[in-house]
């Protein structure tokens, strides 16, 4: 220790040598300043993490428990979070590039350039939202979020789900739209038409919070994303790409590598350079833009007094793709408390919207059949509960 320097004196100037080390920073999904701070965040080196303002406080308690815990590696700019429901949240570390490099792409099939408009229907927290907003502090186009009256009719592009188009379709509003990037769930084709006869170019997606864009359709199926090679292997679908996450942070995660290659377990077909997508290997259900991991909800419903047992499920829906479904084995009428154990401690898309109440169908080994419940209640052959 150089003389008349304190221990405490050495620690000082050792820790103003050394640079700091990058933190996750969660933020509101308020979108007043949004990009101002996402910016700042930015600027010092840190990992913006955006929330959702309608999850719980239990749910933002354990997002922000997990974000303290979490060193990111020095080239980690960017953190999003998949869909999981409740307890252990997934977050997904990216790199700039792993975004960035896909920029010029995207503002090719949205048709714009740092001075023209995207409408983002989809809350800050969606990791399609979150892209665009990236894109936006790099002289992509100007976000406008649909809480703000007037975006619809200033928006030059749409960046959001099926039922985002249809909605601004329905309103009459999207008049000077010319170009919308459309993910998140499935795009029913009569929606499609319905778009171009109103003079907007429609590219629909497949990607995922880990791999990010997978395949484009401009109208004549699926193809790999410009700069992505996809190969299918046993069924599943695997993607070499630089857009691929860096990885997980707070819990174990359904991305697996092969070398240069990654999956996230779908099931897929590869014919004629076309990819056609079979189902989730995880039997996740896909509703608007969130992916719902049924077991996670199930957990939720079974730790309610008086729920002998749950099975979560997605029940059909036109618009939204899925719409999440519990049927549920009771010892008495517990409406009141599932209502209020779906809303404090499940996020908004993982809410089951359709109940079903009575005796689970069983495998012979004892263990809920999930297809046989979801096909009696798709049947009527089970009592609904009104929640």
């Amino acid at each position: 220790m150089p003389r008349g320097r304190s221990h405490d004196d050495c620690c000082r100037i050792r820790a103003a040598l050394e640079p700091e080390r990058a933190v996750i920073v969660p933020q509101s999904g308020a979108t007043g300043d949004l990009l101002t701070r996402l910016r700042e965040i930015r600027r010092r080196g840190n990992v913006p993490l955006v929330g959702d303002d309608r999850w719980p406080a239990a749910l933002w308690e354990t997002v922000r428990d997990t974000a303290r815990r979490v060193e990111p590696a020095p080239d980690i700019a960017w953190a999003t979070l998949t869909s999981g429901s409740s307890g252990s949240p997934r977050i997904v570390l990216r790199t700039a590039a792993s975004w960035g490099d896909s920029f010029a792409a995207v503002a090719r099939y949205l048709e714009a350039g740092a001075g023209d408009a995207v409408l983002l229907p989809a809350p800050p927290a969606a990791s399609l939202t979150l892209f665009s907003l990236a894109h936006a502090l790099e002289a992509g186009p100007r976000p406008l979020f649909a809480a703000d009256p007037h975006s619809r009719s200033h928006a030059t592009s749409l960046h959001g789900t099926p039922q985002a188009l249809r909605a601004v379709l329905d309103s009459g509003a999207g008049s000077r739209l010319r170009a919308a990037l459309v993910g998140g769930s499935h795009l029913d084709p009569a929606l499609r038409h319905r778009a171009e006869a109103a003079g907007i170019r429609v590219t629909a997606y497949y990607g995922a919070a880990e791999l990010s864009f997978v395949a484009v359709d401009e109208g004549d199926g699926l193809r790999a994303f410009p700069g992505v090679e996809l190969s299918v292997r046993n069924g599943e679908l695997w993607v070499r790409s630089p857009f691929t996450a860096a990885g997980y942070a707070g819990a174990t995660s359904p991305l697996r590598r092969d070398g240069e290659w990654a999956t996230v377990g779908d099931r897929a077909e590869l014919v004629d350079g076309r990819l056609r997508l079979l189902r989730r290997a995880d039997d996740a259900i896909l509703s608007a833009s969130a992916t719902i991991v049924p077991e996670e909800v199930e957990a939720v419903l079974r730790s309610v007094p008086g729920v002998r047992d749950a099975i979560v499920f997605g029940l059909p829906h036109p618009t939204v793709g899925a719409l999440v479904a519990a049927f549920v084995e009771l010892d008495d009428d517990l409406a009141l408390e599932l209502r209020r154990a779906a809303r404090e401690r499940l996020a908004p898309a993982h809410r089951p919207r359709r109940w079903f109440a009575g005796e689970l169908p069983r495998t012979a080994s004892g263990k809920p059949a999930r297809a046989e419940a979801a096909r009696r209640a798709l049947a009527g052959e089970v009592p609904r509960l009104a929640i």
